[in-house]
Order: structure tokens, then C-alpha cells, then sequence
């Protein structure tokens, strides 16, 4: 097992174009080494060249399936030359009342150096088995849709 830490640190500013409000923008230190700028999505007063809370979401469900399609690649012989994601997140009003990421879709377009090469077949087998193994799919009820190309 393991363990994984993020400190987020905030202080009370002004906001920058409201006047009457806080500043959105925080840190997230990871590491000493690592830290990322942050902010609550534009749409809610965040600064737009900021990660926001959803983008880091989004981010770290399509890295740890990366991740994981990567090794089950090299467990089966295939050489990944390149792996680009445009991952997209959806948020959505629940019934209940109150917002939630809804949905994200992953839409993985990989490329491989190897002379083996999966078939349509064989490339939706490894995107699922690598949903299926993914930590961050396994700890959220969003729903998750991998779209190949």
C-alpha cells in the first residue's frame, strides 16, 4: 500500500476583478519540488490560467489509465512511442440538488513503435483492462467513457 499527500494552501486576498469578494487562487504543493498554481474554474471566479479542482480531477483519472495502459503494454510486448489524451470532464446539476463531475471521457490516441501492433480488437482490451486496474476509475462514481479512435 502507499500513501499520498497534497497540501493546499489559500490566504485571504481580494479578489482581483470583484471587489466585494475572495480570491479563488491557491497552491497545491505535492513536494518541495512540486507545486501547482490553482484556482476554482472561470466560471465560478477562478483565474482561467489556472488548474482548477475539475481539471485536476480530469487530469488524474486520464493519467493513471495512461499509466497503467502503458504497463500492460509492456507486459505484452508492445513498444507505446507516444500516448496523447484530450481528456474531457462534464459538470452536471444532480437530482438531489448540488453539482458533481458527471462524466469524463477519455479519448487516448496512441501510437506504437513496435513491430507487434494491437488490432481494433486487441487496443479496446487493453484501454479496458487498463480502466479496469485504473485506482482513480476504481475510487469514483463518475461515469467513464474511453472513446479509441
Amino acid at each position: 500500500m502507499s500513501e499520498h499527500f497534497a497540501k493546499v494552501v489559500w490566504a485571504a486576498v481580494g479578489h482581483k476583478d470583484k471587489a466585494d469578494t475572495y480570491s479563488r487562487d491557491l497552491e497545491v504543493e505535492f513536494s518541495s519540488q512540486v507545486k501547482v498554481a490553482a484556482s476554482a474554474a472561470a466560471d465560478y471566479l477562478g483565474s482561467p490560467e489556472k488548474a482548477d479542482p475539475e481539471q485536476l480531477l480530469v487530469s488524474a483519472l486520464a493519467s493513471c489509465h495512461m499509466l497503467y495502459f502503458l504497463a500492460i503494454c509492456e507486459g505484452q510486448g508492445y513498444v507505446v512511442s507516444k500516448y496523447i489524451d484530450n481528456a474531457k470532464g462534464i459538470v452536471a446539476k444532480r437530482e438531489e440538488g448540488g453539482f458533481w463531475v458527471s462524466e469524463i471521457t477519455l479519448s487516448p490516441q496512441v501510437e506504437f513503435s513496435s513491430e507487434k501492433q494491437p488490432d481494433r480488437t486487441a487496443l479496446e482490451r487493453l484501454h479496458h483492462r487498463a480502466h479496469k486496474g485504473c485506482f482513480i476509475a476504481n475510487s469514483i462514481k463518475t461515469a467513464v467513457k474511453v472513446k479509441i479512435a
